[in-house]
């Protein structure tokens, strides 16, 4: 029996069972292959079996998964032979789940968890008061609030972990503070020679063209979606 689904997987058992998921009782989690996580969430399914992405190149880089949520993209990027993966996770309770499926996995020195936001200047991320399965759905924005978590910067992240960028693939799934971070903070973005992200324009009332304006200056995107959600897969030009 299928247990801990997000609330939304209504068809959760049926799912698990076509895509090879096996419960462990003994253990107390979901595996298939050498793959396993204390609870088998619908955005698990979202990248390890519809190819989420599956488009990046990853072997040997450093992966900034920016929206890291309960570990899945990051133990992701690990497997396929990411060197370091750089997950960042605002939500308390999705950054514990985090920090189980990292050790089920025994990636603890490949995947450098930081429960913080990503945000054009540094300061406070002031966390919404929802629960796991909805933080997946919200935009935890940069603000003044007592009980907030740090946001951390591109720039600082860059040179905390000596990123170079040129090697470097940067992911976002953050609900929103992807406009903040390319409009704002687009020196830092730039340097990045892979960007993969989804966008929300419905979080910050600003359309999506907004971002590719920007980044049309040194990227090709490929985008999948519509106006008010998708996904942009973009890669460095090289310079002429």
């Amino acid at each position: 029996m299928v247990r801990d689904m997000r609330v939304d997987d209504t068809n959760g058992d049926a799912e698990a069972e076509v895509n090879g998921w096996v419960y462990d009782s003994v253990g107390g989690f979901w595996f298939r292959g050498g793959v396993r996580f204390r609870r088998l969430r619908g955005t698990v399914f979202e990248v390890f079996d519809y190819g989420e992405y599956e488009s990046l190149d990853v072997v040997g880089r450093v992966v900034v998964d920016v929206g890291a949520y309960i570990g899945d993209s990051a133990i992701y990027f690990a497997l396929k032979g990411a060197r370091k993966v750089i997950a960042i996770e605002p939500h308390p309770g999705a950054f514990a789940e985090m920090l189980e499926n990292i050790r089920l996995n025994n990636l603890e020195n490949v995947i450098i968890p930081i429960n913080a936001g990503l945000a054009s200047k540094p300061g406070k991320i002031c966390i919404e008061n929802v629960d796991l399965d909805a933080t997946v759905v919200t935009y935890h924005r940069p603000g003044n609030c007592n009980s907030g978590i740090p946001a951390v910067t591109l720039g600082e992240l860059m040179s905390r972990f000596s990123i170079n960028g040129g090697e470097a693939v940067l992911k976002m799934d953050c609900q929103g503070c992807e406009f903040d971070v390319i409009l704002n903070d687009y020196e830092h973005v730039r340097l990045f020679k892979e960007l993969i992200f989804e966008y929300h324009p419905y979080a910050v009332n600003k359309p999506v063209n907004a971002l590719l304006r920007t980044l049309q200056r040194d990227y090709q995107c490929e985008v999948e979606g519509s106006r008010n959600r998708g996904v942009a897969h973009c890669i460095k030009r090289q310079a002429q």
